[in-house]
């Protein structure tokens, strides 16, 4: 399991990590413009197997702007936690007990109970509830369409 983090930690930083990446000697905007090319191609190619003609454009647009959200997410996120990892000091250790902070903290804990606690009421049959049941209509469907046609 351990031999499968560290491929996939290896595949991500030659994705992303600047100093490991075979593009490094790009400016930083031409290594995006070639991501979202790569993106590019890979998803119409996808699409072209996957979907037919008529959801073909909806598909490929879902999966681009997927994609893209996607890149800029995981580029973003890699770029914070090494510029923390080069900026690393604990809250412990400076002292700094910021209001804000501990704020934040006080909420993400609330929103994941009360986040966890709504999918537990949603996912729990309720012994309470009544079900009524459906009998079908009771007319047929040409009974319904009698009044509609011409002969009477």
């Amino acid at each position: 399991m351990e031999s499968l983090k560290n491929w996939m930690k290896d595949a991500a930083n030659i994705l992303f990590d600047d100093s490991k990446n075979d593009l490094r000697s790009l400016p930083k905007a031409v290594r995006l413009q070639i991501l979202l090319v790569l993106s590019f191609i890979w998803i119409t190619v996808f699409s072209l197997y996957v979907f037919s003609y008529t959801t073909f454009a909806f598909g490929w647009a879902g999966l681009f702007l997927a994609h893209i959200g996607l890149i800029f997410a995981v580029y973003m996120t890699f770029k914070h936690f090494h510029r923390a990892e080069e900026n690393s000091s604990s809250v412990f250790k400076t002292k700094n007990f910021d209001p804000f902070k501990i704020m934040v903290l006080v909420f993400v804990i609330v929103f994941i109970f009360v986040f966890s606690k709504g999918i537990e009421v949603l996912t729990s049959p309720n012994p309470y509830s009544y079900s009524i049941p459906y009998e079908g209509s009771s007319k047929s469907v040409f009974e319904k369409w009698l009044p509609f046609s011409k002969d009477k």
